[in-house]
């Protein structure tokens, strides 16, 4: 008689799924925040919302992954640092249209469960959860027996913030004569990394403990380093400084992002040279004998985060971050728009 079939004979372990919920509970419950209903393992993840100090609150979300820098991690066998990038991509893109941060859900999805590695990711989101003041309250761990290769998986994020209506950030308040301030970048945060892969390993054939004198470190450490968090320096700059506009750069760089936020009868005129290229980025582009316009338009150049504020605050706002331990200096500034196809200017 053939053996009855289980669930775990197809490569799906129920057993130990669940034992993971236990570790995961440990981990979310080191992200404690107020409005916090239950533990995780419910079907959905509750959140009492206080809106109090709100006159018209608006609820502000975010979902995003952390692309190719997986593959970094993958090959390295390092999985410490890959969920601070999830929380970040996510939690930055809410905070830069003036939200706190609420709550975060994730995604990890892996051929076999491996209980140690899973660990060491949800670690990984929890410390990106305190750095930006938000719970982890809830996510999904999907088992896909063929579809990963051994310690491989694919992840994907989720956050919820709060914001007052009539203080989100949204440009619409930008004016000709303001002032852009850089905040510098942690290195290259999570994009670029197929032109960065193709570069370093295909053209250069560096292995991931290959040391870069120019780095000071591996060119492995380097790739890994993890994503900057500005939720908390926003959270200060905003609470009694007039900001018109963030931009966080991501993918599409600097002349991308910027421009998502200018209004269109203005124009973005940007200072050559006004701020220090981390040395990552100047060996990317000799090595890849890449094109100026093409960095800028995929890395974000050693420039994490673009605030947009008035000229007479411009001081002030650089004072407060420098307080906050940030490297930031005056990058452009906002003009009329001339001619509505070339919306930026680099001078």
């Amino acid at each position: 008689m053939t053996k009855p079939l289980t669930y775990s004979d197809a490569g799906v372990d129920i057993d130990k799924a669940n034992k993971l919920v236990g570790i995961i509970k440990e981990i979310a419950n080191k992200t404690p925040r107020s409005g916090v209903i239950g533990e995780i393992g419910g079907f959905g993840g509750l959140f009492s919302l206080n809106t109090s100090n709100y006159e018209n609150p608006v609820l502000v979300s975010s979902t995003d992954g952390v692309g190719t820098k997986l593959k970094i991690a993958f090959n390295m066998n390092r999985h410490d640092t890959i969920g601070i990038d999830l929380v970040a991509m996510c939690v930055n893109d809410i905070a830069v249209q003036g939200a706190k941060p609420l709550f975060f859900l994730d995604y990890i999805s892996m051929g076999k469960l491996n209980t140690k590695l899973a660990t060491t990711i949800i670690e990984g989101i929890g410390e990106g959860c305190r750095q930006s003041g938000c719970a982890l309250i809830g996510g999904e761990t999907a088992e896909m027996p063929s579809l990963y290769k051994e310690n491989e998986y694919d992840l994907a994020g989720f956050a919820v913030g709060i914001a007052d209506n009539a203080k989100i950030l949204d440009g619409s308040e930008i004016r000709v004569g303001d002032k852009l301030i850089g905040i510098a970048s942690s290195g290259l945060h999570s994009n670029g990394y197929s032109l960065v892969r193709k570069i370093c390993f295909d053209i250069l054939k560096l292995d991931y403990d290959s040391h870069i004198p120019e780095l000071g470190k591996t060119i492995g450490e380097e790739l890994l380093t993890p994503t900057k968090i500005y939720s908390e320096t926003i959270r200060r700059i905003i609470k009694d400084l007039p900001v018109h506009g963030f931009a966080h750069i991501t993918g599409g760089g600097i002349e991308d992002n910027i421009l998502r936020i200018i209004p269109k009868a203005c124009e973005v005129v940007m200072q050559k040279g006004s701020w220090d290229v981390p040395a990552v980025f100047n060996f990317l582009q000799d090595a890849g004998k890449v094109s100026d316009k093409e960095m800028m338009r995929t890395f974000n150049n050693g420039i994490g985060l673009i605030a947009v504020v008035p000229e007479k605050v411009a001081s002030e706002v650089l004072d407060r971050l420098v307080a906050l331990d940030e490297k930031a200096v005056i990058i452009g500034k906002i003009s009329e728009c001339k001619v509505p196809s070339d919306r930026i200017k680099w001078i």
